[in-house]
């Protein structure tokens, strides 16, 4: 029998082969984790305890702890898990998909702290396919691309691995020198097959007119949810959605100006019940939209002064039907047949038409500057509209005497409107903490016990004050103006920009804007994490372009520009060239510390990375001899270290000669003695496979370190 192979259990793979194994599926898991993550819908108990067990369970692979939970143990945490499932579907998650994803992390960690056998393992392959299912019905943004990818490349180290660990079971050994290198060897070959892979489908998917969104739209429908922007919302809703930083509005003018600080109008809100905002059950006005376009009338037109706007925007995929507009449209431009027209000025898309996917539309329309003079004075708001506007539910009796304080001294609607709305801004604290529990009257919890709190509570209370006084309100939910993206050319607004206003009817202006609500006043440039918020932000806008949109429209747009490139080309001026140059470097010259920070970070790691691998596999390795557990394929190791010891004492080992007779060449002398030991070991491990004989090898070894010269 050769050195290359000999006799071993067939059963136990070499640690090698099984440490890369177990690797490789911690990778599947761990790109379905961060999807999930990354998907926006994962709750903090669930990332932080899912996390904790993948590094649990890399802290056992690698042998750094060790541990061992009762399967009884197991057995009776798996089935209280089964009797708290309902309970978690209809009272803590409220939703079935939430209670599945929660019940698919819940099993991820149980598995991941016990697998053993190889059932254990198809039970984990089967749940990183479970936490990438969730994730794709949860986004299709380019995150979620991202870690597919990184989990193909883990599923294909994983089965191809599996497959070496199964074919072990022959009594054939790989030696070391060939198992050093299979992790590398591997790792090259599989990356070469994914990307193989992913060229050859993206050439087909560029290339090949498809239908993307429409397949993407029934494969992931209704995938991020966000209240508050329909016919109802309840207190707390817009802060709850405030707590997200994702992406929900692009913005961008057309020409060359920039879009003034604005406010995002949605829906405008009527019934207030002490708790929610609803608007009552009427029927809304259908609009056919011809052509791609639809006009509107408004009664501000020629009443007011303002500003014309000419913009188009993106709603990006969620359950939310309305579109959201700065100042009045006057006209619209959207691939929909209908629209519908709330009695609240709200514009919707029918839900069969808009719901799941991004809604491209362009407006022109009109920003009137509300405090300028009056042209002609607008009709007096009566009859039911006007009843609707000032019904109140039972209130605290101190919400009246409070509004009454605030609008002492002013003589008029406007005046006393303005005083209440000043009185918020400068008596009460701003802030996105929630109510840790329910209370039996938020608006006066809010007013005269935690006198803080986000847009919503200041909002309503000025709504509802000014009711009080006679004066006809609504509560407006939409959006701050957002962040404008140098890389794009688009303004960004996020989630976390939601904003409830108040519009208060005043006579001869009709609707007025006041925003009651404090906000902290930012300065200076955004800092790192915000620059890369928006280069993210770029990605995943060309992500949605050209991918998850990409028709049949966009292949006829980049064949011309292909084709037009290759018939008109030539020389560049290079006068344009030098100034478009200098443009695009100030735009990413504040980018440069971010990408130098990343470049520096892969340097580091790709410099001291292996040697740090190597170092760390090589103290496991000599950790695992000394406790007796040392492998046969130890042996060439060992032998290897002693011959590097002996080589800084002049003594070098030919290559034709075999450890034996490398011993009977030496001088007789302390070292040679040890040396022969050692070999003697060596081959008691190597040959023979009896492990107790590295402890005496390392033994050996040490006095040959600590002999004298």
């Amino acid at each position: 029998m050769t050195s290359a192979a000999v006799a071993e259990n067939p059963s136990t793979p070499p640690r090698i082969i099984q440490q890369f194994f177990e690797y490789s599926l911690l990778g599947m898991l761990g790109a379905g984790y961060l999807a999930v993550i990354a998907a926006g819908f994962a709750d903090w108990p669930m990332v932080l305890i899912t996390g904790a067990a993948l590094l649990t369970r890399l802290l056992l692979v690698t042998g750094v702890i060790r541990f061992t939970i009762p399967p009884r143990w197991v057995t009776a945490i798996a089935i209280a898990y089964i009797g708290f499932f309902p309970v978690d579907v209809y009272y803590v998650s409220e939703t079935f998909l939430s209670a599945t994803v929660h019940m698919v992390f819940f099993l991820a960690v149980l598995k991941l702290l016990t697998a053993r056998t190889p059932r254990d393992y198809g039970y984990l392959k089967i749940i990183a396919i479970l936490e990438l299912v969730a994730a794709a019905l949860l986004s299709s943004g380019l995150s979620f691309i991202v870690f597919l990818i990184l989990f193909l490349l883990f599923a294909a180290a994983t089965y191809a691995s599996g497959e070496v660990r199964r074919a072990n079971g022959s009594r054939l050994v790989i030696s070391r020198p060939v198992l050093n290198t299979f992790p590398r060897r591997m790792s090259l070959f599989i990356t070469c097959l994914l990307a193989g892979t992913l060229l050859l489908a993206g050439g087909l998917f560029l290339v090949l007119p498809r239908t993307a969104r429409a397949a993407l739209e029934r494969l992931i429908p209704n995938r991020y949810h966000m209240a508050g922007f329909s016919n109802s919302v309840t207190l707390g809703e817009i802060g709850e959605l405030q707590q997200s930083n994702t992406a929900v509005l692009h913005v961008r003018p057309f020409g060359e100006q920039r879009l003034p600080q604005v406010k995002w109008r949605g829906s405008a809100l009527t019934q207030f019940d002490g708790f929610r905002w609803t608007n009552p059950p009427l029927k809304d006005r259908l609009i056919r939209v011809d052509g791609g376009g639809v006009a509107l009338r408004t009664a501000v037109l020629g009443t007011r002064q303002g500003t014309s706007l000419l913009y188009q925007a993106r709603v990006e995929p969620m359950a939310s039907d309305t579109l959201f507009f700065a100042g009045q449209p006057e006209t619209i431009n959207i691939d929909v047949p209908f629209l519908s027209l709330s009695g609240n000025g709200a514009i919707h898309v029918p839900a069969r038409y808009g719901t799941g996917r991004a809604l491209d539309y362009s407006v022109r329309g009109f920003l009137p500057d509300e405090w300028a003079e009056v042209r002609f004075t607008s009709s007096p708001l009566m009859g039911r509209a006007r009843e609707e506007m000032l019904t109140l539910p039972q209130l605290d009796p101190r919400i009246p005497d409070l509004a009454r304080q605030m609008a002492a001294g002013a003589s008029n609607d406007v005046e006393q409107a303005r005083a209440i709305e000043s009185h918020l801004r400068k008596d009460f604290g701003y802030t996105l903490q929630l109510l840790t529990k329910p209370v039996n009257d938020p608006l006066a919890y809010f007013l005269f016990e935690r006198k803080q709190g986000h847009c919503e509570y200041f909002a309503s209370a000025m709504a509802v004050m000014l009711r009080t006084l006679g004066i006809p309100s609504r509560v407006v939910t939409g959006f701050q103006s957002g962040v404008y993206n140098p890389i794009t050319g688009w303004q960004v607004i996020r989630s976390a920009d939601a904003h409830s206003w108040v519009e208060a009817w005043l006579d001869g202006r009709g609707w007025t804007t006041f925003d009651p609500t404090p906000f902290a006043v930012g300065g200076g440039a955004p800092g790192l994490l915000a620059r890369l918020a928006l280069l993210q932000d770029a990605a995943t806008q060309y992500w949605q372009d050209w991918v998850v949109g990409y028709d049949l429209r966009h292949q006829v747009e980049l064949a011309s520009r292909m084709q037009s490139s290759t018939r008109r080309f030539h020389f560049p001026d290079w006068s344009h060239w030098l100034d478009g140059a200098k443009t695009a470097g100030r735009q990413v010259g504040a980018y440069i510390p971010a990408f130098a920070g990343l470049l520096g970070l892969g340097a580091l790691i790709f410099l001291a990375g292996p040697p740090f691998l190597r170092w760390w596999r090589q103290r496991e390795r000599v950790r695992r001899v000394r406790q007796g557990k040392g492998e046969k394929t130890d042996a060439t190791i060992l032998y290897e270290e002693m011959l590097a010891v002996l080589r800084t004492r002049g003594l070098q080992k030919p290559s034709w000669l075999t450890p034996n007779e490398f011993v009977r060449v030496l001088p007789a002398s302390p070292v040679s003695r040890l040396v022969s030991e050692a070999t003697g070991a060596y081959n008691e491990l190597r040959f023979g496979g009896r492990a107790g004989a590295a402890a005496r090898f390392l033994h050996a070894l040490e006095q040959i370190r600590n002999s004298p010269a």
